[in-house]
């Protein structure tokens, strides 16, 4: 019988490079506009450092995923190739190994033994990765996917502050950059923790209030380099 109980465990791969993509990109180029805008520095030069910004943080997103991800990617071949050479060299070992998991989860000695038996006929290698490793399809590492969804989901949390920059006069820069940023990282709390299953309001609330901030600190910063110089 199909398993159909909607679970959402398979999002987490994906959903964490695009949550933190997207959240990097609105922090961080919100603070960097509010920084250089918080300088006296003209709204052309706000919106080049804007897009140096985007360019920089998306190929640092997608470089950063990928190098960590093929690292764990990496790390779980070199466990699956040892089990295999464990399993060629040892399979009675590799069975009573197996067969005790199952015992201190509350199976008896002989149960335990026939499942293990069953499922080492059926995969012997899959079933001692998803019982000693901890490794599933669902939770394999995926450097490329995790690569592409961070940077294009950072692109895309990048170019809302600028959107705002471009539409709004050099006077309101900085309150509406601040405030649409912290609408757009609510926004974003609350749809990540709704993919996830997990509570919207403290998700929002999580997100906005770091984001909110960085942008302090920046600005913060950019106006004190605007006075002294």
């Amino acid at each position: 019988m199909r398993h159909s109980e909607p679970h959402r465990i398979h999002r987490t791969g994906w959903l964490r490079a695009a949550v933190l993509g997207a959240n990097d990109g609105i922090v961080s180029t919100a603070s960097l506009v509010l920084g250089v805008a918080a300088a006296g520095t003209s709204p052309r030069n706000i919106v080049i450092a804007g897009v140096a910004g985007l360019v920089a943080g998306a190929m640092s997103m997608a470089a950063g995923e990928y190098i960590s991800v093929s690292s764990q990617a990496d790390t779980e071949r070199a466990d699956l190739d040892r089990e295999r050479n464990e399993l060629a060299a040892d399979p009675e070992r590799e069975h009573a190994e197996m067969t005790a998991m199952y015992v201190s989860r509350g199976l008896d000695h002989r149960l335990a033994s026939a499942v293990t038996t069953q499922l080492m006929a059926h995969d012997a290698l899959g079933a001692h990765s998803r019982e000693e490793l901890g490794l599933t399809d669902t939770m394999a590492a995926r450097p490329v996917q995790a690569a592409l969804a961070s940077a294009g989901t950072f692109s895309v949390g990048a170019l809302l502050p600028l959107l705002i920059v471009v539409t709004v006069p050099r006077s309101m820069i900085m309150w509406a950059v601040s405030g649409g940023s912290l609408v757009f990282l609510a926004l974003l709390g609350s749809l990540a923790a709704w993919a996830g299953g997990a509570p919207m309001v403290t998700g929002a609330v999580r997100v906005t209030f770091w984001g909110a901030l960085a942008m302090a600190v920046t600005a913060g910063v950019g106006a004190s380099l605007g006075i002294r110089l």
